[in-house]
């Protein structure tokens, strides 16, 4: 599937440069990121704070972590 792309005008908000996102490619959240990558400028969502945003992150590394007992040889023992 190519790449979503389309054209908007820049305004200006007081001393701000700004765009209006279009409803497809609105981002959830109230806060997001942008940066500066050469003459690009990456805006994604900001992550979840607090202590709901902990937890997600902590469910993640969950599932990315093996167990110890997965990286040991079967007769061998680590103790």
């Amino acid at each position: 599937m190519p790449p979503r792309v389309r054209e908007f005008s820049l305004f200006r908000n007081n001393r701000n440069q700004a765009i209006r996102i279009p409803v497809e490619f609105e981002l959830p959240g109230d806060h997001a990121l942008i940066r500066k990558e050469g003459e690009r400028l990456p805006v994604e969502p900001k992550d979840k704070a607090g202590l709901l945003g902990l937890l997600s992150l902590r469910e993640r590394l969950d599932e990315a972590v093996l167990d110890v007992d997965d990286l040991v040889p079967d007769g061998h023992d680590i103790l």
